[in-house]
């Protein structure tokens, strides 16, 4: 048989050759359409399924593939495989994202961008889902969704609303960290390949011997770091929305490989228990002048996808997904996200998203009982059993793979963390580490957001950057009360009104 006669024929989703896909089957030249007509059924079948929900956040990325190579010695703090050559390489996958607007929107939009990572390692996945800041708006995972929810549409309104972006941000002073950088120039990078990435979260690494110590891991990019200003944004938006993904795919195209420097950041237990602040709260820093940066290895990413559907757009991220040799921490956005990411990809994909080829394991063979439920791809013998312990399937647990012993105690309750000190290393940014222009553009892109926002909402957020800097407030303070007496109050965007 000649196969490439065969497969140039057009076919249904079956296989069957297809004779006419331009013409439906009809009564006559002007009659109905007939229920027969299977070739049109399975075009408008699969095309009425085409689309599955679009991530909740995240929702707009850009996707590529690559390796890790590993460039130095890291093996006495872990014993992930992935580590353990100098030399040695890794498949990777990564997706570049924003994180409130939905798939259709901007790239160039003063936002957070994700910065995930996939690790298709001999010991399975790692997936080591971060953003392009080492910090984060909030401590505790149970404010996720609000947090969410007032960065997306007013529901009475379905647009945008400063109202409920700000009126968050201000009754949450440990945002002020991440808001601050958020409106600095870092606050809208120059496309993906010119920012930096993080783990972000506090993990823990493991050796062989059992010694464990705590970590962050950081991307830094080997473009160096270029930002847009609010002019060259806004053009974009315009001209140009997809800027993001069309600079990262032309890149690679022509063999402008993009890569990164891998490092990472130990702090061992003991100077945890010491640490003057909370270590696992990722609304802080570890400063490098303590816990400096140790080079681990290259990221090089040299190969777009083929089909961004397939491989991308079901591209699934689960921080839960980690080799021997990586734990996690007790940081409060870590411990939940190990949760919320599997279950969003089991809504989202189905609860078989793993058996799909860029989520599943290449080099580590997938060994377990579970069997059946949507889109089931991985065969197994119907009479392999699908419950453990079994009598019939040697497949075993193994003790070398436990987790490590670690000694945890205290009351059982909500504790708070509102007493942490949310405003020092706030401080030592604005003060130490911006110049005196990038302070006159951070107050001027806070004040233009924050104007849009009711008064006593301004007043709130105003008293929680005079707490960081006396200087910090009273200039976002005047450049208010200069917009405000411009324009005057404006009317709010929805009819919130203050429940009792």
């Amino acid at each position: 048989m000649d196969h490439s006669k065969a497969h140039s024929c057009m076919t249904t989703g079956a296989g069957i050759p297809i004779g006419d896909k331009l013409n439906s089957l009809t009564v006559g030249q002007r009659g109905p359409l007939l229920m027969q007509d299977v070739v049109f059924t399975d075009e408008m079948a699969h095309f009425d399924r085409e689309r599955i929900p679009e991530r909740v956040v995240h929702a707009k990325g850009a996707g590529a593939f690559g390796y890790l190579e590993v460039t130095h010695d890291v093996t006495k703090y872990t014993k992930a495989k992935l580590f353990d050559t100098i030399g040695k390489k890794t498949d990777i996958a990564i997706r570049f994202s924003t994180v409130a607007g939905e798939a259709g929107s901007a790239d160039t939009v003063r936002d957070p961008r994700g910065f995930a990572v996939k690790f298709y390692t001999e010991e399975g996945i790692w997936d080591l889902a971060g953003n392009n800041t080492p910090i984060f708006f909030i401590r505790d995972a149970i404010l996720f969704p609000s947090f969410i929810h007032s960065q997306k549409r007013n529901p009475q309104t379905n647009l945008k609303d400063p109202d409920m972006v700000w009126d968050f941000w201000s009754l949450r002073p440990e945002s002020l960290h991440q808001v601050t950088l958020l409106f600095s120039d870092r606050g809208i990078p120059d496309g993906h390949r010119h920012m930096n990435g993080y783990g972000s979260h506090t993990f823990k690494l493991v050796n062989a011997e059992g010694d464990a110590v705590y970590c962050k891991f950081h991307f830094k990019t080997d473009q160096g770091i270029k930002n847009l200003t609010v002019e060259e944004a806004n053009k974009l938006v315009v001209s140009d929305p997809d800027y993001g993904i069309r600079d990262l795919f032309q890149s690679i195209a022509k063999k402008n490989f993009p890569s990164w420097t891998l490092y990472i950041q130990v702090m061992t237990f003991q100077e945890a228990e010491k640490c003057p602040f909370n270590p696992f709260d990722i609304t802080k820093v570890w400063p490098h002048a303590e816990y400096p940066l140790i080079p681990v290895g290259k990221l090089v990413l040299n190969k777009n996808p083929e089909n961004y559907f397939a491989q991308v757009e079901q591209l699934a991220f689960d921080p839960s997904n980690m080799p021997p040799g990586i734990e996690p921490s007790p940081d409060k956005m870590l411990q939940g996200r190990l949760f919320s990411y599997p279950d969003t990809h089991r809504h989202r994909l189905g609860p078989n998203y793993l058996h799909i080829p860029v989520n599943s394991s290449r080099l580590a063979k997938v060994a377990n009982f579970q069997q059946d439920g949507p889109m089931c791809m991985f065969h197994k013998p119907s009479n392999m059993p699908n419950y453990f312990p079994n009598s019939f399937c040697h497949l075993r647990d193994h003790s070398t793979f436990k987790e490590t012993c670690c000694n945890v105690s205290g009351d059982i309750a909500r504790h708070s963390a509102d007493d942490e000190d949310n405003v020092s290393q706030v401080r030592t940014f604005y003060n130490k580490t911006l110049s005196e222009d990038e302070r006159k553009r951070l107050c001027e892109n806070i004040a233009q957001s924050l104007k849009d926002a009711r008064p006593f909402i301004q007043e709130r957020a105003v008293k929680n950057f005079t707490d960081v800097d006396l200087n910090f407030g009273a200039r976002i303070k005047a450049l208010l009360n200069k917009y405000n007496a411009e324009e005057g109050v404006k009317e709010p965007v929805n009819n919130y009104v203050r429940c009792v």
